[in-house]
């Protein structure tokens, strides 16, 4: 196999992974590590001829593809953040299949696919629980826009749909390579089998649950506001602050009625941090105007997000986060503001924030570092967070589990809202960020995963859009348009059902880490072992 027609395979795997994060079909991926496949087989035939580093180049180059076509849009925030993001992700992933290629060239066929399995999965829980968390490629992901197909994630998460499509591809390739090497055509039977029912099983199963899944109707009146700010010409004085409160109000009396349940505006609809004080919202004009409309709706309450501090007496009491100013210790916070009847008010502190934007990862290394955030939201620094999640609970008792942007592609994170007893899922987002570009649209439909995995409803309110409606099977009603300002009316059921998925978390991928742990072990030993 010559160099060139190495490299093309490369890039085809780096193109094939792309489409179904670009809107094409999820299916493309049950073929788009065939071109991988094939050179890690080439180089295990050669191995005499080539050291295991030769196949790291080429699956480095595939990543580095596939990451910089999906995701290149983090530079319209930020060029450094998209440079990083791309080149450490694409490391990532390719030393994973360095490990599995050269778990290949020491172990029998079955179990070296095993080992390349069990140590993506162990690498893409990982991706959710370390400090540079970025599942944003998740493969299972993939699926996103195809919910008729994956309706069983409500059993395994997106990690089954990351099993499927690597089962897929490795059962693919080794169709191919009994066809190449001229083995009989009854040989080809059962794998051929096994890799038509492998992709047809799944997707018969997820149909017929699609179509016999039934929401108890117990609906919520909402109305979600976007109000469309442009996130790059904002200002932040408190005129401008005053000029978003009216164009919010503005906007959701074109749909709130005396029926209306919850009104919802987007992340960071306020950013003057300053002026929101957890302790003392009670000085917060802001926050005195809207109290005072929602008593035109004696039956509406709201939920939006806003950018609010608080105060410490000293510094043992301080977070690790707090921030220090002429010997005042606070925290800033991405936030969740909850505003009820009478002036009930909570608050949910942004907990999975973004690395490198929202905190410094790794700050405990890196400490030198620790206030080089990029500026977005009109704050720089490391923000505060919140521990663990924590749901509204709204009139009547009934529990919203609210959401903050980023927050919402971590569906173990989401399912322990769940477990206590959110109903509903509210996510409130800004895509402003990324212009128009892919990544709203992807960001979108990760929404809608959540709603299939925990068989909660969604009310997705994103400043500049897409905001919508998300029932239960992940279905989205009244998406908005990209870049306008309007707002929506809608309703949602509630649902106090416990998922699998929900019930008991990533099981697969603690299953992984384990069988990985000892497949490395395993490795390690053999390495030392002459053959």
């Amino acid at each position: 196999m010559s160099r060139k027609i190495r490299l093309l395979l490369s890039i085809s795997t780096g193109v094939l992974l792309s489409l179904a994060w670009l809107s094409f079909p999820g299916w493309t991926l049950f073929f788009a590590f065939f071109p991988l496949l094939l050179l890690d087989q080439f180089f295990i035939d050669n191995k005499t001829s080539y050291k295991s580093v030769s196949f790291w180049g080429h699956a480095l180059l595939a990543f580095l593809i596939w990451n910089g076509i999906t995701t290149w849009w983090i530079a319209y925030a930020t060029v450094v953040g998209a440079l990083l993001a791309i080149l450490a992700n694409a490391f990532l992933m390719s030393l994973v299949w360095w490990l599995g290629h050269i778990a290949r060239r020491r172990f029998k066929p079955n179990l070296g696919y095993l080992s390349l399995i069990v140590f993506w999965i162990s690498f893409e829980y990982f991706h959710y629980h370390w400090d540079i968390e970025w599942p944003w490629l998740n493969i299972g992901n993939g699926f996103a826009n195809e919910i008729k197909m994956i309706q069983w994630y409500e059993y395994t998460g997106t990690l089954g749909g990351t099993l499927w499509v690597l089962a897929a591809n490795i059962i693919l390739f080794r169709v191919f390579n009994k066809y190449m090497k001229n083995n009989s055509a009854r040989s080809l039977i059962y794998p051929s089998a096994a890799f038509v029912l492998l992709i047809t099983v799944p997707s018969i199963i997820s149909y017929r649950i699609y179509n016999n899944y039934t929401e108890k109707e117990n609906p919520v009146n909402i109305v979600i506001v976007q109000p469309n700010i442009d996130p790059y010409n904002e200002r932040y004085d408190y005129k401008a602050e005053e000029e978003k409160l009216q164009k919010f109000i503005d906007l959701a009396k074109e749909k709130t009625t005396e029926q209306t349940d919850l009104v919802i505006g987007p992340e960071t609809l306020f950013e003057r941090w300053p002026d929101w004080n957890v302790n003392r919202l009670r000085n917060n004009l802001l926050y005195g105007q809207l109290n005072e409309w929602i008593l035109n709706y004696p039956g509406t309450e709201l939920i939006f997000g806003a950018s609010t501090h608080k105060l410490y007496p000293d510094s043992e009491s301080a977070t690790t986060t707090a921030r220090v100013s002429d010997g005042t210790y606070y925290d800033v916070y991405n936030s969740a503001v909850f505003i009820g009847q009478n002036g009930a008010k909570q608050f949910y502190h942004k907990s999975i924030l973004v690395p490198g934007v929202e905190k410094m990862p790794l700050r405990k290394y890196l400490w030198l570092l620790n206030d080089v955030v990029f500026d977005l939201g009109g704050t720089t620094g490391s923000l505060g967070r919140m521990e663990e999640p924590s749901n509204f609970v709204l009139k009547k008792g009934i529990k919203a589990a609210p959401v903050i942007c980023y927050e919402s592609i971590f569906g173990g994170y989401l399912g322990q809202f769940v477990k206590k007893g959110a109903q509903m899922i509210v996510v409130i987002t800004n895509d402003g960020w990324w212009r128009n570009t892919p990544g709203y649209k992807q960001h979108f439909s990760f929404s809608r995963l959540r709603a299939i995995e925990t068989r909660r409803s969604v009310a997705r309110a994103a400043n500049t859009g897409i905001s919508a409606f998300i029932n239960q099977r992940g279905d989205a009603f009244q998406e908005t348009p990209w870049w306008t300002e309007t707002a929506i009316a809608g309703e949602i059921n509630l649902n106090d059902e416990i998922t699998f998925y929900v019930r008991y978390g990533d099981y697969m991928a603690r299953a992984s880490m384990f069988a990985g742990a000892l497949l490395l072990l395993f490795l390690i030993v053999k390495s030392f072992i002459r053959e």
